[in-house]
């Protein structure tokens, strides 16, 4: 057994027990749910965006993923219900003055507060660094505290003014049980959406089919029936007295035109003045003394 030189070994060095079940460092843990992307796991910066189940995310990682979805990516179970950029909400958040950066602490000289978070609530000054509960509005995009948004309750934006329903408020990183909430809620949305777009898709085919169908099918009226065979009777009775008419018609309406293309020196109640204003006048047109028999466009005589 060894023993030698009087040492005693202890139980757990000769009885090998069960093996302790690894337990998730909770500072770490929100960490990682609170400072870094859920997507590409760097550092959060601005601008963050987060997604209908309260995930947090940077936008260029969120842009690249849209536009490439085949890449292979670590985490793409956490961005597969983000069909879009309208599925995320770009966050309006405010900053935290005790917040110093990531190089704070360079030299390892002085305490470093792990808590410490780069954002606050506007209102009631808790710091997000997931110790606390914080939501974010649909509507704006602020985010808030769940404190302020019960001590304080209204119905429009403690930050930006603009107005919002409970249906509007998000839990970020919530708990699985407020994830699936608002996974149904989503789901839910969506398909809403859905309806919606196929009953007005189909109000704009029932509106255009029965259009196309009138004009089709649109019987002559009456009264035309009766010009039409009052005409007829007078083109019957008439004879060749019809077609001089229609020669009169003709010959009105050509009268007409040229009355309309009629030239302006031609018109008496216009003054002189009036008349040679128009390159049509007398005096705009040059006599053969003045008209040129050569032109060129780079004359090189004196």
């Amino acid at each position: 057994m060894g023993c030698d030189g009087g040492t005693i070994p202890k139980r757990h060095e000769l009885v090998k027990g069960p093996k302790k079940v690894e337990k998730v460092d909770k500072n770490a843990e929100l960490a990682a749910r609170w400072k870094y992307c859920a997507l590409s796991q760097e550092k959060l910066r601005r601008p963050i965006v987060a997604c209908e189940l309260g995930r947090l995310y940077n936008k260029d990682a969120i842009i690249e993923y849209l536009l490439d979805k085949s890449a292979e990516r670590p985490n793409a179970e956490a961005v597969a219900h983000i069909r879009g950029i309208k599925d995320i909400k770009e966050l309006n958040l405010t900053d935290n003055p005790e917040w110093e950066g990531e190089r704070r602490n360079a030299k390892g000289d002085r305490y470093e507060d792990i808590h410490c978070g780069m954002f606050i609530c506007p209102v009631v000054g808790l710091e997000m660094n997931g110790k606390h509960r914080f939501c974010y509005l649909q509507t704006c995009g602020c985010v808030f505290s769940d404190r302020a948004l019960k001590e304080v309750k209204t119905e429009i934006c403690h930050k930006c003014g603009d107005p919002f329903r409970d249906d509007d408020i998000i839990v970020l990183n919530g708990t699985k049980e407020e994830v699936d909430k608002l996974r149904e809620k989503m789901e839910e949305k969506r398909v809403k959406a859905k309806a919606k777009k196929s009953k007005k898709s189909r109000a704009a085919e029932t509106v255009s089919t029965p259009t196309e169908s009138k004009e089709d099918t649109q019987p002559p009226s009456a009264e035309a029936e009766g010009n039409g065979s009052g005409q007829n009777d007078e083109s019957q009775s008439a004879g060749p007295s019809g077609s001089s008419s229609s020669s009169k018609a003709t010959k009105s309406s050509s009268s007409l035109l040229s009355a309309t293309k009629r030239s302006i020196q031609d018109m008496e109640e216009k003054s002189e003045a009036f008349k040679s204003i128009f390159t049509t006048h007398s005096s705009a047109k040059r006599t053969k003394e003045q008209m040129s028999n050569w032109v060129t466009h780079t004359p090189y005589h004196f």
